[in-house]
């Protein structure tokens, strides 16, 4: 099937026997916006201008068609629109082609399509914000430096000494600078519609941030969560339902049209920057200009305009509530709330008091190598579930923790969490507790057919049968620390090797060998294990 492109449908549209009426669809009524996060986030700051998530945008507006074919626009529409998503309902006819309408977005665009239409100057006073409207007509595009004519003259954009910009709404009728879908349609007779838009539009994200507040006694954390709302287009939706989506969903991403940001408004000056001739081309002046003048002063550059406010954050005090949606979870905020253009906005999450938490000391340990004395890494580790005061599913996010130090708090260190479901474990990296320093040696290798001292077993720890391991390992813990330690060690065994015997109980964590002390203040300990390669057809219950 031959895929139509967007220039031939408009050719198609314009070759029609019937002329089609333009209409306008009414501003939004009632707006809903759905964001999906970005498949590649975990936690981190969220950047306006890299935004990898999307958002499923419904809106309700008002129509009236008259009979006949209709060219209905919605202006207003997301920047990041994908067109080939929209879905038009509530029409009495079907939709008969879909178009988004790119070159109607940026400035130099607005310019070009202006040329010798009535527009106003709009100039603004900075010291007292009045703003002045000169009518005028544009005589020049934005390429070669903008000209336009007033009751006063010929003038060039940006000369006058103050802000300059233009107010198009005198150009010609349908002419906007707000991005716009527009749809082809049919009615046999004039009828007033309720109809919803719905489309998917790429530059939106959301991020979930905690803080956690631990105890003085370190055995719980006040927990609370936000939910950062993130809109990189140019386009807002006031008072819009608000929900994020958590979860990896599987997206086709196909090419959307991109941004369309124009090309540069050039505003370009001459020396008595108000004149009754248009500047000559460039080519007609030579190296020193008319009666030798310098070209660098005859053709003086605008200063640029001041850069944007950094993204404003807003922050509510609202809490959203979390749903199931298919296997994904679905958090709606309860009111409505403004997805303002170019804005991020947080929303609270949760709150939880009193969580109990267990500090852990651990260390990975690479079972094939020696090394130095090195800290563990301290976490704070509790369970998903009522018992400890939480029992809902948190996405992936950031956790900032603190700890009261005298009467303020201070902060102890940033944790990623993953995804986590009801009745998982939740673990929260903290960064080295030099306090708590481990070591491996490798004491002993099998070499050839020889073997190596068997190590006295713990009874019932481990497999008892005679064997011939491959390597004997040592790791030494030390707690320098005033308070009681509980270290884990991880052992990285390769699925090739299984451990046949230790001097200290064994468990399993995480798919994981794990040897688990308790060391009180400012003691240590050693302990040794033995692998050897696994035999064909073996497991671990042997």
């Amino acid at each position: 099937m031959r895929r139509l492109t967007l220039p031939l449908l408009v050719a198609l549209a314009m070759a029609g026997p019937a002329r089609a009426d333009d209409v306008a669809a009414s501003p939004p009524r009632s707006l809903a916006v759905t964001i999906y996060r970005a498949p590649d986030r975990r936690q981190g700051s969220i950047d306006l201008d890299r935004l990898g998530g999307f958002a499923l945008i419904t809106e309700t507006r008002n129509v009236h068609l008259p009979a006949g074919v209709s060219r209905l626009r919605f202006e207003g529409v997301a920047d990041g629109i994908d067109a080939t998503t929209a879905i038009v309902t509530g029409l009495p006819s079907s939709v008969i082609e879909k178009n988004r309408d790119a070159k109607l977005l940026s400035p130099s665009a607005l310019i070009a399509a202006s040329l010798g239409q009535p527009v106003e100057l709009v100039r603004t006073n900075p010291a007292t914000g009045e703003k002045q409207h000169v009518p005028g007509t544009i005589l020049s595009d934005a390429d070669g430096g903008v000209v336009f004519k007033t009751a006063d003259g010929v003038e060039a954009l940006r000369c006058s000494g103050l802000p300059e910009t233009f107010d198009f709404a005198l150009a010609t009728p349908g002419l906007t600078a707000r991005p716009t879908l527009s749809v082809l349609t049919k009615s046999a007779h004039a009828v007033d519609a309720t109809v919803t838009l719905s489309y998917i539009a790429r530059g939106f994200d959301w991020s979930a941030d905690y803080v956690a507040t631990l105890a003085p006694d370190g055995k719980t954390i006040d927990l609370g969560g936000w939910v950062t709302l993130a809109n990189g287009n140019g386009i807002g939706f006031p008072a819009a339902k608000a929900n994020v989506v958590a979860g990896r969903l599987n997206r086709d991403t196909g090419e959307v049209e991109p941004f369309d940001i124009g090309s540069p408004v050039i505003a370009r000056c001459w020396p008595h920057q108000t004149t009754s001739d248009l500047p000559q081309p460039e080519s007609a002046y030579d190296a020193h200009g008319p009666a030798g003048m310098p070209v660098m002063m005859m053709r003086m550059m605008a200063p640029p305009p001041p850069a944007p406010p950094p993204p404003a954050i807003v922050v509510t005090g609202m809490k959203v509530v979390q749903e199931q949606l298919g296997d994904l979870k679905l958090y709606r905020v309860p009111e409505n709330t403004d997805v303002a253009a170019r804005e991020s906005k947080q929303v609270r999450l949760l709150d939880r008091a009193d969580v109990p938490v267990e500090r852990i000391y651990r260390a990975d340990i690479n079972p094939i190598a020696s090394d130095n004395f090195h800290p563990a890494t301290m976490l704070l580790r509790t369970k998903n579930d009522a018992a400890h005061h939480l029992g809902l599913p948190l996405p992936s996010g950031r956790v900032t923790v603190f700890q009261a130090s005298g009467a303020r708090p201070m902060l102890v260190g940033n944790a990623g969490i993953r995804d986590t479901a009801v009745n998982e474990k939740v673990e929260l990296a903290l960064g080295d507790a030099p306090d708590v320093q481990v070591r491996q040696t490798l004491e002993a290798r099998r070499i050839g057919g020889s073997s190596v001292e068997m190590l006295p077993l713990v009874p019932g720890a481990i497999w008892l049968r005679q064997v011939q391991p491959s390597r004997v390992a040592r790791i030494d813990v030390i707690n320098a620390g005033a308070k009681t330690a509980i270290v884990e060690l991880r052992i990285g065994i390769p699925p090739s090797e299984a451990i046949v015997r230790a001097d200290h109980p064994l468990s399993i964590g995480d798919g994981r060998p794990v040897f688990r002390v308790t060391l009180r203040p400012h003691e240590s300990t050693a302990i040794r294990y033995q692998t050897q390669p696994r035999k064909a057809g073996a497991d671990d219950a042997d």
